[in-house]
């Protein structure tokens, strides 16, 4: 499959790779998934009050209006109390249906892609230990840490057997402070799990992190890499080559 050549193209490749992962997330975390004429649901219990977690992605905003009563209550039987629908910015139909059906427009993360081949090495830093390796375990206690998540709450990921899934940690003074997780899907590498320890930012280690994130899934033979980022990680991901092609728009739902 060759790269996107056009803007909607890249975004709609962002958003093609969020629901397979996060199907395979939560089933593989022993929670479930809602399916129906497009509209896919990530649910788990285990986190009921993290609507991050109980992700719903759509392909079509009217079929997704039409299914919000049975998603609601496949969320309620679950005992889940905030879940959350991403939405393009772009689709502005949808957007004001769901605030119209109480849901609050939370947050907006980008969506940013790059090829491979596009990848812009920083300077190497011999202070930063960078290496290989998918210790679900210590991703979850520095994202735990780095986003004020009370201890626990990603247990139930950091047992998850995803395939195709690799880890890059970088330790300070032994100290590991940072990770990102990759997934392949296809020729693309989706990038999950980006996390620095607040007193290790502002040293370039999250750069050169992402930077081995993605030369690594390069040497996998990926031709793309995508994620969806935060206001925080944005610049990050622009330094190593990514782009932004717009905002995905969380709209949560919450008791």
């Amino acid at each position: 499959m060759n790269p996107p050549t056009d803007d909607g193209a890249w975004l709609e490749l962002v958003r093609a790779g969020m629901p397979p992962i996060w199907s395979l997330m939560a089933e593989g975390s022993g929670g479930n998934v809602w399916a129906e004429n497009g509209v896919v649901a990530a649910i788990l219990p285990q986190v009921p009050d993290r609507s991050v977690f109980n992700s719903v992605f759509y392909e079509d905003g009217r079929r997704l209006i039409d299914s919000l009563d049975r998603l609601a209550s496949a969320y309620d039987e679950a005992g889940v109390r905030a879940w959350t629908v991403w939405v393009p910015e772009a689709d502005t139909q949808t957007a004001a249906a769901l605030e119209a059906a109480g849901h609050v427009n939370d947050a907006q993360p980008r969506a940013m892609a790059m090829r491979t081949a596009d990848l812009r090495k920083p300077p190497e830093d011999p202070a930063v230990e960078v290496r290989d390796e998918l210790d679900m375990a210590e991703i979850g206690r520095l994202n735990e840490i780095a986003y004020g998540w009370a201890p626990g709450t990603f247990a139930a990921f950091a047992d998850a057997e995803v395939p195709n899934t690799y880890g890059h940690l970088a330790a300070l003074e032994a100290e590991t402070v940072a990770c990102v997780v990759a997934w392949d899907d296809r020729d693309d590498a989706q990038i999950l799990w980006v996390a620095t320890l607040p007193e290790a930012r502002g040293r370039g280690i999250a750069t050169r992190l992402m930077a081995r994130a993605v030369e690594a899934a390069a040497e996998r033979g990926r031709l793309t890499t995508t994620l969806v980022a935060t206001a925080l990680g944005a610049p990050v991901y622009t330094k190593v080559g990514y782009r932004d092609f717009g905002a995905l728009q969380m709209w949560e739902r919450r008791e």
